[in-house]
């Protein structure tokens, strides 16, 4: 038959197995703490991994493409206070100066151009914002341009100045402009054409490309440079029944 257990030893098995209890109960907790870190750090790594991080220049980048694209002045300037890289380029090759002037995101372009960005860059289509402000006309954008130190030299991929385009597209205080600040006038692209041929041959003679060609002619520029197949500008303008530009080439001299 067992002996009954003395007081002693019920106190002493109470407690062996109260500190039992208690020391599966800790390492449960720790264990299942331990899983929940895991789980959160297995979830949380790839996306820390790839995300840029404040500041990152990358970031920062191509923030500052999005929000001259959308004319954001404000954010442009916040951006570029912040160190944003002022000449990033896009996968096209576009700068922020250069989709500003796409947009004529003229504050933009602005507050982009006092930050040093520069207006000769090319993108993958070979224009740079002075090129392209030239060609579509974008006559603030130019003039800044021109002051922040534009190539004035600088050719499109057709090999023509900044110039011809806004000669052949009816862009007179653009061409006017390019023309005061020494673009030359006599620059024959790849298609052998001068900005006066272009004024000629791909327009219809009418009031503003009249005005263009009258600046050329004040301008000095050779009216008897013919093309690729030695035709004129006279010539195509007579043959196109350009009216008042054969009047007004042939009473500058032109043959």
């Amino acid at each position: 038959m067992n002996q009954p257990t003395s007081a002693h030893g019920r106190a002493s098995l109470t407690t062996r197995l109260t500190l039992a209890l208690t020391a599966l109960a800790a390492a449960t907790l720790l264990t299942a703490c331990q899983s929940r870190a895991s789980a959160n750090a297995a979830a949380a790594t790839p996306a820390d991994a790839a995300a840029p991080k404040a500041g990152d220049p990358q970031m920062l980048g191509q923030q500052l493409l999005a929000a001259a694209a959308q004319g954001d002045a404000v954010a442009v300037r916040n951006l570029l206070a912040g160190n944003a890289p002022v000449d990033v380029q896009d996968v096209r090759g576009n700068t922020p100066l250069l989709l500003a002037t796409a947009a004529n995101h003229i504050e933009v372009a602005r507050s982009l151009l006092m930050h040093g960005a520069s207006s000769n860059i090319q993108n993958q289509m070979q224009d740079s914002a002075y090129l392209l402000a030239g060609a579509q006309g974008r006559l603030e954008i130019v003039r800044m341009t021109i002051s922040y130190g534009a190539d004035l030299k600088s050719t499109n991929r057709y090999g023509g100045t900044a110039l011809i385009p806004a000669c052949e597209r009816g862009h007179l205080e653009t061409a006017q402009a390019l023309i005061a600040a020494g673009v030359d006038v006599n620059h024959v692209n790849r298609l052998g054409w001068t900005c006066l041929m272009e004024a000629v041959v791909l327009s219809d003679g009418g009031p503003r490309h009249q005005a263009i060609i009258q600046a050329l002619i004040d301008a000095k520029a050779d009216l008897n440079l013919p093309d690729k197949d030695g035709v004129t500008a006279l010539a195509h303008a007579r043959q196109r029944g350009q009216q008042v530009v054969v009047q007004l080439l042939q009473a500058a001299g032109a043959r």
